[in-house]
């Protein structure tokens, strides 16, 4: 009888122990919250951009932004750009003197290097109107030359031209499909450089958003 009530007791004891497994496992397990996407981190870089009115151009050249930098023996920076966003690519030393860019403000097609403009994604007069014209000469420069965020890109002259130092309430690339990318580079840079935009030009960066 001993021997039989010790079985009994072991079978209710596995018993019960995969009863409570089973109920472990059935427990609603808890989802991670999701992580941001990048829309939403360039939507709240864009909402901590400080607003303010375009400031004044007095005192306002590009030669108080030194650009472009030595990069190598008779090569600088518009070199390096040059390089990073075309193909097949052909040099003269370090110079660029071949390759293929496609321009993404116009969808432009281009094969001569001296078709293709490096566009300052924040113009150096807008910088200066939203807070650069309290930098120093180093600190424009370093802003000039900035190959570490989205400011300099590789486009036609044509497009770039017609740019000028105007923000995104006043100009948007012709080519629709970069208008995401093209403020979240805005917004990016702005933020990283602690520049501030106008109510004007916000309003228009937050629309373009809204195609990303």
């Amino acid at each position: 009888m001993r021997t039989r009530s010790l079985a009994r007791s072991g079978t209710a004891a596995v018993l019960a122990g995969l009863l409570a497994a089973g109920a472990a496992a059935c427990a609603p397990v808890e989802s991670p919250a999701p992580e941001p996407t990048g829309s939403a981190d360039t939507q709240a870089q864009l909402d901590r951009l400080t607003v303010a009115g375009a400031g004044s151009m007095r005192g306002y050249s590009r030669e108080r932004f030194p650009h472009w930098r030595n990069a190598g023996k008779n090569c600088d920076v518009r070199d390096t750009v040059l390089q990073r966003d075309g193909t097949g690519i052909k040099l003269s030393g370090c110079n660029v003197v071949g390759g293929r860019w496609s321009s993404r403000y116009d969808k432009r097609t281009l094969t001569d290097p001296s078709d293709v403009d490096i566009d300052h994604m924040v113009p150096l007069a807008n910088a200066w109107r939203s807070g650069a014209d309290e930098w120093d000469d180093d600190k424009r420069s370093e802003f000039a030359n900035d190959l570490d965020r989205p400011q300099l890109v590789a486009v036609s002259a044509s497009s770039n031209r017609a740019k000028g130092d105007q923000d995104p309430s006043q100009w948007k690339p012709s080519n629709r499909d970069d208008w995401c990318q093209y403020a979240e580079d805005w917004i990016a840079v702005k933020h990283y450089w602690r520049l501030s935009v106008t109510s004007g030009e916000k309003a228009a960066l937050d629309d373009m958003l809204g195609s990303c």
